[in-house]
């Protein structure tokens, strides 16, 4: 097993506050909205579902890692097979921790852009002396295109994809990591990547069985409308298949818009040989990130479950 590595300069609690500062954004739509919801479900579900515009300005307004006291990094626009175009930030380590070679391909939530998690990204890169890929999935933030379940998958690819060919990263151990929807792009992504040996390790936080199963708690009167969903994000499905990646599990218990218990049952189902469950006990779903031992969770499973198991 790897040593911890000596403890960084930053404070935990005051990075991930600032996180939570942005992250108060809304899972498909404030509950003010569901009446209305109920009715446009069907037809203008993609607006709902991916709301994009929230806050305003967010597809204007992207905060930039220098705003955080972060040097070191590149401000990307990576293209795709389909013609769209990537906003990314790939972030290097303020200092390199010997014997570790570590990337973190991050996918956030379903509002704001990755400006918003750029907090989160630096206590990684600080605590764990690793690169950081944050990917703007199509439509958001800087982005181009429209977001769909189609397109966020095929983003998702590309932003592996272009770790696995770049110089300087095609050796690392990728780690991918997802919060709420990004938790779901991220259960697609590693599914499909698990027998090329692309993927080391898989962090989820506070993600769902599926859209259709979420609806009915997010917003009650179109409980009678979900089966008309066609954005599906089937994790519950999908999960199963994932045997050869560990996957730690992080569980806000007091999460409001996605039930704790759509944690519970993702990591039952999992069949990865190596998963682990961590709870965050006065976690709520956009806060859970700030809870005391939020990080310290990540640390010990990347030393414990992904460093502790090369080959």
């Amino acid at each position: 097993m790897s040593e911890s590595p000596p403890p960084p300069s930053w404070s935990v609690a005051s990075m991930a506050n600032s996180a939570v500062q942005f992250l108060r954004l809304p899972v498909l739509a404030s509950s003010g909205l569901a009446v209305v919801a109920s009715g446009l479900l069907y037809f203008k579900q993609n607006e709902l579902i991916y709301p994009r515009n929230v806050p305003v300005d967010a597809r204007t307004n992207v905060p930039k890692p220098q705003q955080f006291g972060i040097t070191d990094f590149e401000d990307l626009q990576i293209p795709t097979p389909d013609g769209e175009s990537l906003h990314a930030f790939f972030i290097r380590p303020s200092r390199k921790l010997p014997g570790r070679d570590i990337t973190v391909l991050m996918f956030h939530g379903n509002a704001g852009n990755i400006g918003h998690r750029i907090p989160i990204a630096k206590v990684l890169q600080d605590m764990l002396g690793c690169n950081v890929l944050m990917l703007e999935y199509r439509g958001y933030g800087l982005s181009t295109g429209t977001p769909d379940e189609t397109g966020l998958k095929r983003d998702a690819q590309t932003g592996l994809d272009y770790i696995r060919q770049r110089a300087e990263t095609r050796d690392s151990k990728i780690i991918v990591y997802g919060q709420s929807l990004g938790g779901a792009v991220s259960i697609n992504l590693v599914a499909n990547n698990q027998d090329n040996g692309a993927v080391a390790g898989l962090i989820l936080e506070n993600t769902f069985l599926s859209i259709r199963k979420l609806i009915p708690s997010v917003f009650p009167p179109a409980r009678y409308l979900a089966r008309f969903c066609h954005q599906y994000w089937t994790s519950e499905d999908i999960i199963p298949k994932i045997t050869k990646v560990p996957i730690l599990f992080l569980s806000g218990l007091k999460d409001e818009i996605v039930p704790p218990s759509n944690m519970t049952q993702l990591f039952a189902i999992s069949k990865s040989d190596r998963k682990i469950w961590r709870t965050l006990p006065n976690g709520a779903h956009n806060d859970s990130v700030a809870e005391p031992g939020y990080f310290e969770h990540i640390l010990s499973f990347v030393t414990e479950e992904v460093l502790a198991n090369e080959q």
